[in-house]
């Protein structure tokens, strides 16, 4: 929910909706930003798409042992992923993807058992993979998957992009991660809401943003719910079933949208000790219960 005059584009891309709010009065110069951002943000989502057998994300898992050589974008990416790995202790791990093979987060009651899990924890572990940039080599069988980073990327570079065509105030806001690029126009901040978890449209909370960026982990969209235990959609690769004892969601203000996503999704694998996380790491963050 924001407020003020602004031009909107919208779109669809990486699965879910993408926004992009503009103070100008300039109606080339819009056309301009929206267009730009929505090819970069194509071409990030063409890059590291798990589904595209020519993406980056496929060679890599196709190589079945074999070394790739990555680009410096990848390699940052990987960098950053490597980091997230090492400040979860071990809980954020981009090759635990495979788990999506068994579970389908519908909001059915279906879970699989515990031999499918078995059957796919050896090919679960960052330890196991070799990363020496820019060659990167996965064990047969394993994948990587940047799904828990490359939306949030795609929102920085979007806003990179747009602010190197102009200086008005912008948001670029992909599926409730957003990122804003100054105060508005008449000086005031944006209103960011906090969306309630029960997904009635509420309000829970009411945001300030004048630079920087917002991101939100939680299970309000994507769950199984069996026998009155709701099991979100994230989890956790030591054990391949959903975190216990987590927020319901997580809601965190950083410089960039990559961080702010890092931090949400690390709070969530905290489980019951993620209000205890997000204070020792200083994070200006909302969670809810």
């Amino acid at each position: 929910m924001l407020s003020g005059r602004d031009t909107l584009y919208v779109f669809q891309a990486m699965a879910t909706p993408c926004e992009v709010r503009l103070e100008t009065d300039d109606a080339v110069v819009a056309e301009r930003v929206f267009q730009a951002v929505e090819t970069e943000t194509r071409r990030i989502e063409q890059k590291y798409s798990r589904y595209r057998p020519d993406s980056v994300v496929s060679r890599i898992n196709a190589a079945a042992g074999s070394q790739v050589e990555v680009d410096s974008e990848t390699a940052m990416l990987l960098d950053f992923s490597a980091q997230c790995h090492a400040l979860s202790r071990g809980l954020f791990d981009i090759t635990s993807g495979v788990l999506r093979r068994i579970w389908n987060f519908d909001g059915s009651n279906r879970l699989p058992d515990q031999s499918q899990i078995a059957a796919l924890t050896h090919l679960i572990g960052w330890r196991k993979v070799t990363w020496a940039r820019p060659f990167i080599a996965l064990r047969p069988g394993m994948e990587i998957d940047f799904g828990g980073v490359a939306k949030e990327y795609a929102v920085d570079r979007a806003l990179a992009i747009a602010g190197g065509i102009t200086k008005a105030p912008l948001l670029v806001n992909f599926g409730g991660d957003l990122c804003v690029s100054g105060p508005r126009r008449d000086g005031s901040r944006w209103k960011i809401a906090i969306e309630a978890v029960d997904r009635s449209g509420a309000m829970e909370g009411l945001l300030e943003l004048s630079r920087g960026a917002v991101a939100t982990s939680g299970d309000a969209r994507r769950f199984l719910l069996k026998d009155g235990v709701r099991y979100g959609h994230i989890l956790n690769p030591k054990t391949g079933w959903p975190i216990e004892q987590a927020p319901r969601s997580v809601t965190v203000a950083a410089g960039t949208c990559l961080e702010a996503g890092m931090m949400s999704t690390i709070a969530i694998l905290q489980g019951r000790h993620a209000e205890r996380f997000l204070k020792r790491e200083g994070v200006r963050a909302w969670c809810i219960r």
